[in-house]
């Protein structure tokens, strides 16, 4: 997980309005970025999508993630994101974006040396 972490932090938090602009996060003590908080559940989910659809990664992130929050109402609805507050569904795009890259590049260490 430390590699998807350092990617994210690397391209996406410095862009977060949560943050300073160099990638330190500003939210109160007592709120945690939900990017940092579920984030193995977060590349689980990702990973797992075998779709080119933006819908079918956002049904699996609702199923998967937003189903832990505390935010998330009964109903699935939820204040933070309707009022863009929450960092995980803003981002998301990008998020997508940097673990599906970490995973190839991480899958392409692990490959074995083709035999000559």
């Amino acid at each position: 997980m430390d590699r998807y972490w350092d990617e994210i932090q690397s391209k996406i938090c410095h862009k977060c309005i949560d943050g300073d602009g160099t990638g330190r996060c500003l939210l109160p003590s007592d709120v945690q970025c939900p990017v940092r908080l579920y984030l193995p559940e977060i590349v689980t989910t990702i990973v797992n999508v075998k779709s080119e659809s933006y819908d079918a990664y956002i049904h699996s992130l609702r199923r998967n993630v937003c189903i832990l929050c505390e935010n998330q109402k009964a109903d699935g609805s939820c204040d933070h994101r309707i009022h863009l507050e929450c960092a995980l569904d803003r981002y998301f795009p990008l998020i997508i974006h940097v673990v599906e890259d970490v995973k190839e590049q991480l899958k392409a260490s692990y490959s074995p040396a083709p035999m000559v």
